[in-house]
């Protein structure tokens, strides 16, 4: 066929995929879409100034890239500064249970981080992108901001490692206050902490690139630190150090104020007191010197700091020893003898416990030390291929760091006394870190390793931190953040940098190394519990784009390191735990209902999916209950032709009626087919949306195209809902206009909407004048809902008012019950049952019983009674007054609606909720068969029973007008329609005389079953 023609042979080259051609517009053709991938770069999130500096494509492998920048993360200031002591006070066991315990965490939150993090490109922005992308903007935000204040505490927990160093081991001299307390130490660390943060902000500010090049110069610090410790270890199996303890009977003394451990000391042959003597005695020595009585009754002894690894002092220091703040730390095998009175000011001299200790704390302070395994994913934007590297990476940093952290464990407790242990500060050591004069060779080179790569951490984190706080206010979720976005020129987040010096500021503040660190755990175990609850959610959900290159993951694991978070977060700090979480919950909340709506294919949606199908099948399973019945509506909202919602205050009145409880589905209909009126439909859907918004129904909105509007509302009744979540009660509009209309498809439509709704069983209200209804801004003060219950219809006329009184629209409204008495019923009684009946309803009302006993004038009867001689036995004519209400409404006409009642009525047991009506009905229906016998309502003609209706709509209006001209509302029961169609139009006019001189009106029509119960 191509080929028949030589002349045409150009026109096809290339047009081999003419088939397609019309498509090709809007989907691109596989061959320029693999074009596009293959030229694709990966550029940061919220900070491109790094990737536009650098030419080419970021190169950085697994070791450089990951698993450095990991090892940096982790080994740090609570291993120099806290280790010797948590291994100290806990013992061996203790130790490797809070070790294993948070590496087993951090492990199991990298596998999950991995799956996450190879399922798909990640851009930079790490974790904050993984968590948010995965569980939505909400979660995302929440986790966001607790990573965020999380690397933010941190600066601060390193700030103050590197100023506890500075002042206890490298200038002690330094200190601003000099008094020998607690207090004082706080006030030098706020004064010097503040200093350095200022400084470190300022060269975070100059430059990042500086604090890149140095990165290599801590690593190294921290990577030499280490080896010495090792290497120490070793030392002692050839040689120990030669740091000897001074122990006064079983108490430690700090040994910086003195040389020699004895209380004499010799020299040619005359004996004079040390120094340790004058630190405990006043006076001149051997003429009336006054001792401390626990320094005379007990010996001096020295013992080596560090006995080394053949010495079995492991045995010692297997189990922990918690105790008191303000406790003397003391050697329990070593004998001494008790004072009878403790002196408090020679104390000074002894070490002690400066805080209380026990488990949980040391689980709170130690965790910060396993933090750091996101360094690797927060690179991802720099790595050549950040799928491989960063599982392989972060893995293997974390199973590095567990071995040196667990293996640090044995070895102190293998080789170093266990009141050296327990002396944080190392006092009894002339005032050394415990960890240093393990090291080799000098303890010089854990205090230089130790202090650089605090100062590393800390530069790390006041850059870090503020770029994640960019990343986002960037993403524009949380609207409050949005300033925090803006930076210099060249991307730097200034403002960001400011907010993170000021939070770093608090934690400064705080002055203590041990009250920061459980602050710091919280925030990094809340971030770890949803990336393991993002891992978990997607594998359980099988969402189809979850395809991780990382294939070494399970659910159970995630929910495992999910479990194992919650447990560390309240084990450490419960009071923390509850702050972090109402941090997260009030975060969380502010996006839902302030942020930014962001659809980023969370796995929340695909859970909230799951969760909705399983609850829907559910709801199929069983019929509802009476006790859990509630008007689910379909609101038939009409259209102007700019396709704005012509009565706004129908949704207004929903939102009162339903509180935003249960199901609304506002719905219209547009005439036309859906290929023309296709974006009309959804312009139309729009604009119902915003007019929910306006006035804030909770619901679903919907627009069907249909050849006519009688079909369109036909199908959305019919179909409307899904399984069990359908409704069972249409709201809608009167037509005012039907009279004035030039056609009479208002009519028409009205009244075949009623007929619908009757066969399909569900319930119908009708608002007239529905546009003086009152907003929801309004508040009542005052007045009555009234409810003119005539027949009854399965107490949908009572459950109403009641629902509306809920609302803050409504609550000052009193709820008023009026029913008819006729001619042969007890009005006295039947008040005095009507009132039982709401009473076991539980319904707070006034009752009032009307009578209409001369229902028609003379005039009217005498004319029915002679036209009717002809064609029916005299007892008619005598029967007309007492059942003309009934007939009004409770009409034998309405077949299906009717007859479902009556089956109701028939099949109900005794002593259910229809209490007095039940009789009056099955009276009625005797009186019928003895006046009227097998002849229908219907075989009269229409002006006759027209007449009838007229004369009994007239005078019911004149009960009703007289009785609630000045409600707020009143509720009237719907006759039904007729079965003839020729008397719609007199239907109509029935309805209109009903309700006439009255200004706001419910029409309800009960869907043919019971809604209100009186059991519990």
């Amino acid at each position: 066929f191509i080929n028949s023609d030589s002349d045409r042979e150009p026109y096809y080259e290339g047009k081999n995929m003419a088939l397609f051609e019309e498509e090709i517009d809007s989907t691109p053709m596989v061959a320029s879409l693999l074009n596009k991938l293959a030229n694709y770069t990966n550029l940061t999130q919220g900070v491109r100034e790094h990737e536009e500096a650098e030419d080419g494509v970021p190169q950085m492998g697994t070791f450089i890239g990951v698993y450095l920048p990991c090892m940096q993360n982790i080994l740090g200031v609570i291993l120099f500064l806290r280790l010797t002591w948590i291994v100290g006070t806990a013992g061996i066991l203790g130790s490797f249970a809070i070790v294993s315990m948070c590496c087993i965490c951090t492990l199991l939150t990298a596998i999950s981080m991995s799956a996450i993090a190879t399922n798909g490109v990640v851009p930079a922005g790490g974790s904050y992108y993984m968590i948010s992308r995965s569980l939505g903007p909400e979660f995302g935000g929440a986790v966001g901001l607790c990573l965020y204040l999380g690397t933010t505490f941190a600066g601060s927990l390193y700030i103050l490692g590197t100023i506890e160093i500075l002042l206890t081991y490298i200038v002690p001299t330094g200190i601003v206050f000099k008094e020998n307390n607690s207090e004082a130490m706080h006030n030098n660390m706020r004064v010097y902490g503040t200093c350095c943060l200022v400084l470190m902000a300022l060269v975070v500010f100059v430059g990042v690139k500086y604090v890149n090049k140095l990165a290599l110069v801590f690593l190294s610090c921290v990577v030499l630190s280490i080896m010495a410790t090792y290497a120490g270890v070793i030392n002692t199996l050839i040689k120990p150090p030669e740091f000897n303890v001074c122990l006064l009977g079983n108490r430690t003394l700090r040994n910086e104020n003195f040389e020699i451990c004895a209380k004499t000391d010799t020299i040619k042959n005359n004996t004079i007191p040390t120094e340790l003597w004058s630190l405990f005695c006043s006076g001149q020595y051997s003429h009336n010197e006054t001792c401390d009585e626990y320094f005379t009754l007990n010996n001096l002894t020295e013992i080596k700091a560090i006995p080394g690894l053949q010495s079995g002092v492991i045995k010692d220091n297997l189990w922990g020893d918690y105790g008191p703040a303000g406790t003397v730390i003391e050697k329990k095998k070593q004998s001494s003898v008790a004072a009878q009175v403790p002196s408090e000011e020679k104390n000074m001299n002894y070490v002690f416990n400066d805080i209380t200790t026990y488990f949980t704390l040391l689980v709170g302070i130690y965790f910060p030390s396993v933090t750091g395994i996101m360094a690797g994913s927060n690179r991802s934007g720099d790595l050549r291929d950040a799928q491989r590297s960063i599982p392989v990476g972060t893995i293997l940093a974390i199973l590095t760091t567990s071995f040196i952290y667990i293996s640090f464990v044995v070895l102190f407790g293998a080789c170093i006394e266990g009141v050296v242990l327990r002396d944080k500060f190392g006092y009894s050591v002339k005032k050394n870190p415990v960890i240093g004069i393990l090291a080799w060779p000098s303890p010089w080179v854990i205090v230089i390793g130790s202090f650089f790569s605090c100062c590393g951490a800390g530069l790390q984190s006041l850059t870090g931190a503020p770029r994640l706080l960019q990343a986002i206010a960037r993403d524009g979720i949380i609207p409050f953040l949005q300033v925090f976005g803006h930076g210099k020129a060249n991307g730097e987040p200034t403002w960001a940098l400011l907010l993170t010096v000021g939070i770093c500021e608090i934690g400064i503040l705080i002055a203590s190394l041990d009250d920061v660190a459980p602050i710091l755990s919280m925030f990094f175990l809340m971030c770890y519990l949803f990336v393991n609850l993002a891992c978990a959610v997607q594998t359980l959900l099988r969402t189809p784009n979850w395809r991780p290159r990382f294939k070494f993951y399970h659910w159970t694991l995630s929910f495992l390191g999910m479990s194992l978070c919650l447990s560390l977060m309240f084990v450490s700090s419960w009071y923390y735990a509850l702050v972090a979480v109402v941090i997260a919950g009030c975060i969380y909340k502010y996006i839902e209902y302030r942020g930014a709506v962001k659809e980023w294919g969370d796995g929340i949606r695909g859970l909230s999916l799951n969760a909705a199908r399983y609850a829907l099948i559910r709801l199929e399973e069983a019929p509802l209950h009476t006790k859990n019945w509630r008007p689910q509506v379909l609101v038939l909202c009409k259209l102007e032709s700019d396709l704005q919602v012509k009565h706004p205050r129908l949704l207004s009145f929903t939102t009162q009626l339903k509180a935003g409880k249960g199901l609304t589905i506002v719905c219209s209909v547009l005439e036309g087919t859906y290929m023309t009126r296709g974006n009309d439909a959804k312009a139309a859907e729009q604009s119902l949306k915003s007019a929910m918004a306006a006035e804030r129904t909770k619901g679903f909105s919907h627009v069907v195209v249909s050849s006519n509007l009688r079909d369109g509302f036909s199908i959305l009744i019919q179909s409307a809902g899904l399984g069990g979540m359908k409704h069972n009660a249409v709201l809608m509009a009167w037509p005012a206009g039907w009279k004035q209309a030039q056609d009479s498809s208002a009519r028409r439509n009205f009244i075949e909407t009623v007929r619908e709704t009757t066969a399909a069983h569900q319930a119908l209200l009708v608002a007239k004048n529905i546009d003086r209804f009152p907003s929801n801004q309004e508040r009542l003060k005052e007045g009555t809902i009234d409810v003119w219950w005539i027949v009854h219809d399965g107490g949908l006329l009572m459950l109403l008012p009641f629902l509306l009184s809920q609302h803050k629209v409504w609550r000052k409204c009193q709820m008023r019950i009026f029913t008819v008495a006729q001619m042969d019923d007890n009005s006295i009684q039947m008040k005095k049952d009507l009132q039982m009946f709401l009473y076991h309803l539980r319904l707070d009302a006034k009752v009032e019983v009307v009578e209409m006993i001369q229902s028609i004038s003379d005039v009217s009867r005498g004319s029915i009674k002679r036209k009717k001689c002809s064609c029916a036995p005299p007892l008619y004519a005598q029967c007309i007054p007492e059942e003309e209400v009934a007939q009004l409404i409770h009409d034998r006409n309405t077949a299906s609606h009717s007859s479902a009642n009556d089956k109701a009525v028939s099949a109900a047991p005794d002593g259910v909720h229809m209490t007095w009506t039940k009789e009056k009905l099955i009276n009625e229906r005797n009186k019928q068969r003895e006046g009227m016998g097998v002849k229908d309502m219907f075989n009269m003609k229409p002006n006759q029973s027209n007449v009838r209706r007229m004369h009994t709509a007239v005078k019911l209006n004149e009960v009703v007008v007289k009785n609630s001209h000045s409600s707020q509302l009143v509720l009237l029961n719907m006759p039904g329609p007729p079965k003839n169609k020729q008397g719609d139009e007199n239907y109509m006019e029935f309805l209109e005389v009903l309700m006439e001189g009255l200004d706001r009106v419910l029409l309800v029509r009960g869907g043919g079953r019971e809604v209100i119960t009186i059991y519990s």
